[in-house]
């Protein structure tokens, strides 16, 4: 990210910007915008570059705790907490798994959270701010498993989440899609995170809107109108997780998936795998949120992963 600023210094576009992409890289530079100079919700947070400050904070913050790498991403190198004698495992785990070589962790309150979404919002050239409907999601040790669109929530939440959401990206400035996630807890919006660029939840835009989340990323950024964005039915997408090590990857079962109506499937195209690893995305359409769900989830079943 650091040559980012040098290649806009000379002259290149970048996208959204050096100082945005830099910053939402780093956890502890976006938490500290969203916190402590804009004043946004966020989850209580203490960051630690030793064992001794990482145990001092783990007691302040009180468990259960999460502890990351303050730069990754995709949940990498992320640990749920529930004990004391976890935290240095914890520890190793994030100072391995973090990219660059960052000595440093952010330890995070865990938030009892009702549902978590992603707020899929568009800074357009000049300056103005549009929002996609609310992307609902489930996470597993920090990465997305399953979305749906949309998420079922109240208007006050909505327009909470939208207000937070123009804030942060307003200062981060450029043109663009972000993904900005966020708790909803049963008394507040809490800011969690932020992506520069279209969002893994939000596969499911290939599907349920009139325009997807690529399509917007590049009308906002070439200056090509953005006409209203629309929900075309409810719908929902599932991962394909390979479930071991395989260097020639072969898939069985698309065409049983694709004999389901209003079904869809993308493959990667990764050429290798292990455990847990993305390999697709499953993506299904339903006359409500829970049909949709069943029919992506069923899908996501019947294709298997192997070593060809």
């Amino acid at each position: 990210v650091e040559a980012l600023k040098e290649l806009e210094e000379e002259g290149h576009k970048i996208i959204p910007n050096a100082r945005a992409t830099q910053i939402t890289m780093n956890r502890d530079r976006i938490r500290n915008l969203a916190s402590q100079e804009l004043n946004i919700s966020t989850a209580n947070y203490a960051y630690a570059s030793n064992k001794d400050e990482l145990e001092k904070a783990a007691n302040e913050i009180g468990f259960p705790l999460l502890i990351k790498p303050v730069m990754s991403s995709s949940g990498k190198g992320q640990t749920m907490v529930c004990e004391h004698k976890n935290l240095r495992s914890a520890w190793n785990i994030a100072i391995e798994e973090s990219r660059g070589k960052s000595n440093k962790v952010i330890l995070e309150e865990y938030i009892k959270f009702e549902t978590e979404i992603t707020l899929l919002t568009i800074r357009q050239e000049d300056g103005s701010t549009i929002f996609c409907p609310p992307i609902g999601h489930e996470q597993e040790n920090g990465d997305y498993q399953c979305s749906w669109q949309p998420a079922l929530i109240s208007e006050n939440q909505l327009n909470k989440a939208k207000e937070i959401a123009a804030k942060v990206t307003e200062n981060l400035g450029g043109s663009g899609l972000f993904g900005v996630e966020f708790f909803i807890t049963k008394d507040d919006v809490v800011f969690s995170e932020l992506s520069p660029r279209p969002h893994d939840t939000g596969l499911v835009t290939l599907t349920s809107q009139n325009l997807s989340e690529f399509e917007l990323h590049l009308r906002a950024i070439l200056g090509i109108p953005i006409p209203e964005i629309k929900l075309r039915r409810p719908s929902a997408s599932r991962v394909l997780l390979a479930d071991g090590e395989y260097k020639n990857i072969k898939y069985k079962g698309i065409e049983n998936a694709l004999a389901l109506n209003d079904t869809n499937v993308f493959i990667f195209g990764k050429t290798w795998s292990k455990k847990n690893r993305r390999m697709g995305v499953v993506l299904a359409n339903g006359k409500d949120i829970d049909q949709a769900r069943e029919k992506a989830d069923k899908c996501a079943k019947l294709i298997s992963i192997y070593e060809g």
